[in-house]
């Protein structure tokens, strides 16, 4: 059996609804993990809200409410939006749940029973909007002259009580771990964060007593822990910790945790260094994607320029949505995104490409055969097709995906849905059925098992599409794992039982733009 795989979005900080930055960690992660179960691995997938800290406090008092009212009402938007882009968690975590309290108040426990949390006085920098502290040498200067953090966002100077962690004791095994290939990706945030440890760290400030809205530090009523001590632990809690679950034994430490760029430093250094205080197993990697930026600007509400993607995946359905975002961008990189584009990608790759291939393969199977299938004799040709197909989809498509290089992947993927489309041109087998139809039946049988193929490999990315598309082919919904490319017993077993298709519905429409847009 396959090693179990445990994967993790970033839990989404919920002062505002959903933007289209949220939409993309949760799809691409959900790819990951519906791509190692279909592997054959035991996959375990959380996502959810990371709902304590200064931020929300001040939101919630804005709007003349409590901080847990506002908290419900913006987890459920995110919740919602998860469940429309048909992402396939195992757990929806928020952070104000009983047992995260419990698990966060225990790994604070283990940290100060290993002597790595001492009461001091907090002065210095800190930008709400980011929820982190700053060095002075840190900060930035803005257009007015005033210091902002790294990130832009304004900074305030505070001075209160506070637990602060021994960060700086583990700078040398924070380094060697930094310094191992492949626990940070891509490239560039390594060299970051490698960077950053060796310019030195100091200990850092893990409580507030300014504000009540997170987890209590046990022992000290009056101080609730720094929101990302509390937000990094949902990792574990969500596995059972401190409890010694099958959970826990199974998937912990988690394999990938798959976050934005703007929080490697948290999830490469301030984590591990967590982990490493309370004597826990450190995650395999953690992966810094790229912003996806609205036609190649960020996103911001000054701009007017916020898209909601829930409005996206209605208007464009959420399957052609889905491969946009792994199919246009480079996964690590930046990105930009428009409606045009999306309509450009969608109809040339999946309405005129794959879907027209799917469709005029099953009509003329379902036209000229009674739609049944046969065992036919196939020759060089129709062998070489199903060769190229088979090596796209179990070879190239998994190599790129294992790597995250999801436009790489697809991009195998695409050749192999060309190299079908151009063998139908040249094997005719509209002519063929007037005068051969021995062998428009091979060429028909070859086609039906590519198209198996190619649906099995791309349903990670478009699983509802590619499961009407499976189920109209009379594939079994057990059967649809990556065993089943390059395996005719399936085809076989559909023969043997005479199975026939029905007339059949095509899975990818054409999108249109409307009249005031242009693709």
């Amino acid at each position: 059996m396959p090693d179990p795989f445990y994967i993790t979005t970033a839990i989404n900080y919920p002062n505002g609804r959903p933007h289209i930055g949220h939409a993309y960690e949760a799809v691409a992660a959900d790819v990951v993990a519906r791509f190692q179960r279909a592997l054959g691995r035991e996959v375990r997938f959380q996502t959810g809200t990371d709902e304590h800290g200064l931020k929300m406090a001040r939101k919630a008092a804005e709007q003349g409410r409590t901080a847990r009212e506002l908290a419900d009402e913006m987890a459920g938007y995110f919740k919602d939006m998860a469940d429309v882009l048909n992402i396939s968690y195992d757990r929806f975590i928020r952070t104000v749940e009983e047992d995260h309290h419990r698990a966060s108040q225990a790994i604070w426990r283990a940290m100060e029973a290993n002597g790595d949390l001492y009461l001091d006085r907090y002065e210095g920098w800190y930008s709400v909007r980011d929820e982190a502290y700053y060095d002075e040498k840190e900060l930035v200067e803005g257009e007015g002259g005033e210091r902002l953090s790294p990130q832009g966002t304004p900074v305030e100077w505070t001075v209160e009580e506070s637990w602060f962690f021994r960060l700086s004791k583990y700078q040398e095994p924070l380094l060697e771990l930094l310094r191992t290939p492949g626990f940070v990706e891509p490239e560039s945030r390594r060299n970051e964060m490698i960077a950053f440890v060796s310019g030195g760290l100091k200990d850092l400030s893990v409580s507030r007593t300014s504000f009540d809205w997170g987890v209590p530090v046990p022992g000290s009523d009056e101080h609730v822990m720094y929101v990302w001590v509390d937000a990094l632990t949902n990792y574990i809690t969500g596995l059972g910790y401190p409890h010694d679950t099958e959970l826990w034994r199974k998937f912990w430490p988690a394999d990938l945790h798959l976050i934005g760029k703007d929080i490697v430093r948290f999830h490469t250094v301030y984590w591990p260094a967590f982990l490493m205080s309370a004597d826990l197993p450190l995650p395999r990697k953690v992966f810094g994607h790229g912003f996806l930026l609205n036609r190649g600007q960020k996103e911001s509400k000054s701009l007017g320029n916020v898209t909601d993607p829930l409005e996206l995946a209605e208007r464009f359905g959420v399957d052609p949505l889905r491969y946009f975002f792994l199919r246009e961008i480079a996964f690590g990189q930046d990105g930009s995104y428009s409606p045009e584009a999306i309509v450009t990608r969608a109809n040339a790759e999946l309405a005129n490409s794959f879907g027209n291939l799917a469709q005029r393969t099953l009509s003329m199977i379902h036209k000229n055969m009674d739609g049944k299938l046969a065992t036919c004799e196939l020759d060089a040709a129709d062998l070489a097709l199903i060769e190229t197909v088979r090596t796209a989809c179990s070879e190239d498509l998994p190599r790129e995906f294992e790597r995250l290089n999801f436009s790489v992947g697809l991009e195998a993927w695409m050749r192999a849905v060309f190299a079908c489309n151009q063998y139908v041109d040249e094997q005719a087998p509209w002519t063929l059925r007037k005068t051969n139809p021995a062998r428009m039946a091979a060429v028909l049988m070859t086609l039906f098992r590519c198209v198996h193929d190619l649906a099995i490999a791309v349903r990670p990315v478009v699983p509802s599409a590619a499961d009407a598309l499976l189920d109209q082919m009379g594939v079994a919904r057990d059967a649809r794992d990556y065993a089943a490319i390059g395996n005719d017993s399936w085809f076989e077993a559909l023969v043997d039982r005479g199975f026939a298709l029905d007339k059949p519905v095509g899975v990818f429409p054409r999108l249109e733009l409307p009249e005031n847009e242009t693709a």
